[in-house]
């Protein structure tokens, strides 16, 4: 019998949440074969592409490899089993589903500040993915959940940047979090398109002030614009966020 997803979630993350919880329980284990897209897709009552977009998670975890192709090693193979720092932030990524939106924003000031104001002071930075995911983000065509999800990639590459292997845990276990409150907050918006464009010249601006070696700018444009988000879709009040501290 098909499984219907859970009202209110999106497709990839309960494929995601269901893959994830086999892997811990041991019920998948490394050299097993994940179903096939259809099958899975089938199962879990999703679109194929909902599949796709949760194996592509679990590759970036490293936990899965796939190859295109048939014979015994196509398809999407577990490679690794979620252990100690893995397992933990695993958890952290499903709990993080049911934390306050305003929690969230306030967490993602703290680290994406400083994030930033290191890179900035950081002359040996590296910032290849970043504008590449900038570059993919001024695609006009397409969707809201597309460009959001290319978004969060691009504030998970700046804390990769920093090689800082807990920041970058801590961002990808709130991945999904921050993509389903962003994702959520666009029917707010009377105009989308317009606030679109205001997101790329805000991201542009970030790069701009970290390559140019501007740590308070840098620091001041990262919580301006994930607090303005915040803010234009009127998901919380002002008083709810910190000022950013110019210093």
């Amino acid at each position: 019998m098909t499984q219907q997803t859970a009202p209110g979630a999106r497709a990839w993350q309960h494929v995601l949440q269901r893959i994830e919880s086999r892997l811990l329980d041991g019920s998948l284990t490394p050299g097993d074969h994940l179903p096939p897209e259809r099958e899975l897709a089938a199962e879990l009552g999703v679109g194929r592409s909902s599949v796709r977009e949760a194996i592509r998670v679990l590759e970036g975890f490293g936990l899965v490899r796939t190859q295109t192709g048939s014979g015994p090693s196509a398809g999407a193979i577990i490679i690794a089993t979620p252990g100690g720092g893995m397992s933990a932030l695993m958890r952290l990524q499903v709990a993080a589903q049911g934390f306050p939106v305003t929690d969230i924003v306030r967490t993602r000031l703290l680290i994406e500040t400083a994030v930033a104001a290191e890179l900035a002071a950081d002359p040996q930075r590296e910032l290849s993915a970043a504008h590449t995911l900038l570059d993919a983000m001024d695609d006009p065509g397409l969707t809201p959940s597309e460009f959001l999800t290319l978004d969060a990639q691009f504030h998970a590459s700046l804390a990769e940047a920093t090689g800082n292997v807990v920041v970058v845990a801590m961002m990808s276990g709130l991945r999904t979090a921050i993509e389903g409150y962003a994702l959520a907050a666009v029917p707010e918006f009377p105009d989308w398109e317009r606030e679109v464009a205001q997101l790329r010249a805000e991201h542009r601006g970030i790069v701009t002030a970290i390559e140019s070696g501007e740590v308070v700018r840098a620091r001041t444009r990262v919580h301006e614009h994930v607090a303005g988000y915040y803010l234009r879709s009127r998901m919380g009040d002002q008083h709810s966020i910190p000022r950013a501290v110019s210093f």
